[in-house]
């Protein structure tokens, strides 16, 4: 058995080395639900509402939908909630058992308004605030409106397929007329297809106990130039057409070794969020399922590159049919969420309303992360660390994949190579970083580790369809998966976590959960029978995509009380569903050293941002394979102004350490960290903003040019907040790259651009070419906006906490600015009882001023105003005149004076000052 596991093991590291296989895993046509599904026809639907059995309570309705080919009632639920959103739920009246409703994602209940109801004998009129829902009765239709302009429609297309719970001898009801004993018997023999009761794939066999169970429905949106959303996957931001053109898009969370590029393939994550944008609005689904699910686009025009869209959005034009996504989902409950914006930021806000928003992370959680599979042992890690240090380059965070362990059981240090892991921990801490290390769900089966007995005494793990034990293969070998999904094996594994439990930990290391889809190397699709059974007797087809946010609900709680709840975790994850940015970052997986993979990195975390996840990345360098010493530097470049700033390899690639290169590429590398943390203070602020409002950090360009049509399909540039617009140089020898600059009212009223480096200004809309060169990453401030700085770069991001702050103010054609500063103590939940200072910096008429946003809130901070540097102005003034709260004046110098900008030298001013102000004098 010994030999057999090193053997398998072996075959199974050489699979990570290749690229995809992709016949191991299904295409539609061989996932026989979405075969079925996607091949509904009907001229008009089935479905009818009986308007009589309408009841109507003060915040929803009830009504009855009719299956009218056989027989089948099923319960419609409509609901008013806050903020331009609808909700509705479609279920069967009186299932043969309950079907599964998908309850983790959501951060709570939502808030429920008041709606007033009117009915005539074809349709029902729903009124919620400004915006309302019509349902037709027959044919059965939802339209729903945001200021009487129609937005979204569902089943508009006759898709709606719901399949009831039955038995298998079930006879149909006898038909009332001959058209119907056709579409009966067309019915009748969909069923019967093979895969509909029992289905095979490759050499696994799925028994179906529940039968065929699938749901589907269609969804129009009128005012939509394209759709976008449905993370994961490695294609562009704008969704393509499917209809007629492959597959549909898969959501289904799965180990895909070295991804393809340009596929609509699944990947480790799925949230099933599609917004639908054109020029009057915005508006999105939530489609609220944890199951299997395809999603069929349709009508939209984004098969372009940019300077295709360009030419081909000229004003006023559309596609004639308004953009269709068609959702279908194995199992569950039709559970929708609609949001109806009307533009992209109140959608998003919307979205994030329901399922949450990341919370603001420990500042060294921001900074430069080093990690490879796997640093050799302890020694080696102090190395690196000093090594950072030796070259000047800041890091913040070492990293351990999973041959720390005691022979891949977790929880445990391989004592040979970490002898002393807590001292490591607090050589790190004394050098002002942090140590991350994995934790993945696969429990190896060994009689000799505490883990695996107590989940076999207690009955903690997943069971497969003979209520035994699931056992599958893994990393360990021989593995079973707790079943996280019970509240009392959670906190088991939570508890683990706690100081008491695992004494070589400590109270602010992170935790890296990967392999949670869950990774199954010889289950079916790499992953785990859809027959296994989990706590409540649901099977793991109804929640297969919430099996990895499971486990970060039991790391996050793990996290909170080993450090007393005082810390913010730190959590990485791979696999990730909708409400998973209020646990963990993610980051895009196992990508490759190839300049399409750093391409792709753009629309992937772009496409997670909207849905929700903000704190996204990609592994810096590629996970498989060498990259070239030019792919590795523009990584990095691209990299420092993306959330999540990771370098990671595998375990049979070349080490990367930047001071392993030739100096002129280390240099290029060093400069590219060191950037990253002079933006700390943008980024922190960023992050709190977000936790506040709900926005996404990197945004595409149409959250801020919802108007200009040629910026839609932009995927190779993006912004931060709204205040930087970066595109990063991500092909081979560029010389130059051509930089998109949007219009605000989708003519040609620009913005004034300023580059973050020579502060050139740039007042134009289109395309212009930049030229670049090894340091040039194309970086723009947008006009009308301040962001703060630290220009003392040290070796991590927590030594940093008390430095001094540089403002840049970029004025806009009014001359006029904005911007914020978020202070706290970088690590703890204080803030959240009033521990910080949330300032705004306003520029008008030659004046800089500051006051706190909340002034009920107050911290101790040594942080102050080390120099403001003004750009745009026409003319540089003779000096400035500083005066704080006690209306004390004091003459400041101007210097560094340029046709650009001019530097306000040391104000000297305490950030913790409720207000102060800056004259300029001529």
């Amino acid at each position: 058995m010994r030999q057999f596991s090193l053997i398998f093991l072996l075959v199974i590291s050489v699979i990570h080395t290749l690229a995809v296989d992709k016949n191991n895993f299904k295409t539609c046509d061989q996932a026989s639900f979405c075969k079925r599904s996607r091949s509904v026809q009907h001229e008009r639907s089935p479905f009818e509402v009986n308007i009589d059995t309408l009841i109507v309570n003060p915040n929803y309705i009830n009504v009855d939908l009719t299956n009218k080919h056989n027989g089948q009632i099923f319960d419609l639920k409509l609901e008013g909630i806050k903020g331009n959103t609808f909700h509705f739920e479609i279920d069967e009246k009186s299932p043969l058992k309950p079907r599964y409703r998908v309850v983790d994602a959501l951060k709570g209940e939502p808030t429920y308004e008041a709606i007033k109801v009117t009915a005539t004998g074809s349709d029902i009129t729903v009124k919620c605030g400004e915006n309302k829902v019509i349902i037709y009765a027959t044919p059965f239709k939802l339209e729903f409106y945001q200021n009487d302009v129609l937005t979204i429609s569902a089943n508009s297309k006759a898709k709606m397929h719901f399949e009831h719970l039955r038995r298998k001898q079930e006879a149909p009801p006898p038909p009332e007329n001959e058209n119907e004993q056709n579409e009966n018997e067309a019915q009748d023999q969909n069923q019967d297809e093979p895969g509909t009761w029992e289905e095979n794939f490759k050499s696994h066999h799925d028994i179906k106990p529940n039968g065929p169970s699938a749901v589907a429905l269609d969804f129009t949106f009128h005012q939509a130039n394209i759709l976008f959303g449905i993370p994961e996957h490695a294609d562009s931001f704008a969704l393509k057409t499917t209809v007629g053109n492959g597959d549909p898009y898969r959501l289904y969370n799965l180990d895909v070794f070295e991804y393809e590029l340009n596929s609509r393939m699944a990947l480790y994550g799925s949230i099933p969020v599609v917004y639908g944008h054109g020029h009057k609005s915005t508006s999105g689904i939530y489609w609220q399922n944890a199951a299997e699910t395809w999603v069929d686009i349709a009508g939209t025009a984004s098969e372009q590159n940019v300077m295709e869209s360009i030419v081909s959005f000229v004003a006023g034009s559309r596609q004639q049919d308004a953009p269709s996504a068609h959702f279908i989902s194995e199992s569950g409950i039709i559970d929708v969420f609609v949001v109806l914006g009307p533009s992209p930021n109140d959608a998003f806000k919307q979205y994030t309303a329901l399922t949450g928003s990341g919370n603001l992370p420990q500042m060294f959680a921001i900074g430069y992360h080093q990690c490879r599979w796997n640093y050799n042992d302890q020694q080696d890690v102090m190395q690196v660390a000093t090594k950072f240090d030796e070259h000047d380059i800041p890091m913040d965070t070492m990293w351990l994949d999973i041959e720390y362990t005691d022979s891949k059981k977790y929880f445990t240090w391989d004592h040979q190579k970490f002898p002393n892991a807590v001292e490591m921990m607090k050589n790190l801490t004394n050098m002002g970083r942090h140590l991350t290390f994995i934790i993945d769900p696969h429990i190896k089966r060994d009689s000799g580790y505490f883990f695996h007995n107590d989940c076999t005494d207690r009955g903690y793990y997943i069971k497969n369809k003979d209520g035994k034990d699931y056992e599958g293969w893994c990393w360990p070998g021989s593995a079973s998966y707790p079943d996280f999904f019970d509240p009392e094996i959670r906190k088991y594994y939570a508890d683990q976590y706690l100081l008491e439990n695992f004494k070589e930990n400590s109270r602010d290391t992170g935790i890296w959960n990967d392999m949670n889809e869950p990774s199954v190397f010889n289950g079916p699709e790499i992953t785990m029978p859809k027959d296994n059974l989990h706590y409540g007797g649901w099977e793991h087809r109804d929640v297969h995509n919430l099996y990895g946010q499971m486990q970060l609900v039991g790391t996050f709680d793990g996290l909170l009380r080993r450090a007393e709840n005082e810390l913010r975790p730190f959590i990485l994850t791979r696999a990730h569903f909708s409400g998973t940015q209020r646990y963990a970052a993610v980051w895009t997986g196992d990508n490759a050293a190839e300049w399409g993979h750093l391409e792709a990195s753009i629309p992937m975390c772009l496409s997670l941002s909207v849905a929700g996840i903000s704190f996204c990345g990609a592994d810096i360098g590629g996970f498989f394979g060498n990259p070239e010493t030019e792919l590795l530097y523009r990584w990095y470049q691209t990299g420092a102004f993306i959330p999540f700033f990771r370098a990671h390899a595998h375990i049979d690639t070349k080490r990367r350490e930047p001071w392993l290169y030739p100096d002129d590429v280390k240099l290029i590398i060093r400069d590219a960290i060191r950037k990253r943390y002079s933006f700390l203070p943008l980024w922190y602020t960023m992050f709190y903003e977000h936790e506040r409002s709900g926005l996404p950090i990197m945004r595409p360009l149409l959250s801020q040019y919802p108007l200009d049509k040629n910026a839609y399909n932009i995927d190779n540039q993006f912004m931060l907040s709204d205040k930087l617009l970066i595109r990063p140089v991500m092909q081979k020898g560029a010389s130059k790259v051509d930089v998109y600059f949007p219009s605000r009212n989708g003519d040609k009223q620009a913005d004034i651009w300023y580059d973050i480096d020579d502060y050139r200004k740039i007042e134009r809309v289109g395309v212009e070419s930049v030229t670049v060169n090894t340091y040039k990453v194309p970086v723009y401030q947008r006009g009308g906006t301040i962001i703060p700085r630290k220009m003392r770069i040290r070796r991590s991001a927590i030594l940093m906490e008390n430095d001094p702050i540089t403002l840049i103010v970029a004025v806009d054609s009014d001359k006029r600015a904005k911007g914020t500063l978020y202070i706290d103590d970088e690590k703890s939940f204080a803030y959240r009882q009033g521990k910080y200072l949330y300032i705004e910096f306003e520029f008008i008429d030659g004046v800089l001023s500051s006051q706190l946003i909340d002034e009920t809130a107050s911290y101790t901070t040594k942080v102050w105003l080390e120099r403001v540097i003004i750009v745009g102005l026409d003319k540089v003034p003779s000096s400035a005149t500083l005066r704080a709260s006690n209306n004390q004046a004091t003459q400041v110098d101007i210097i560094d004076a340029s046709k650009t900008a001019f530097t306000i030298r040391k104000p000297g001013v305490s950030l913790m000052e409720p207000t102060w102000s800056i004259t300029l004098n001529y």
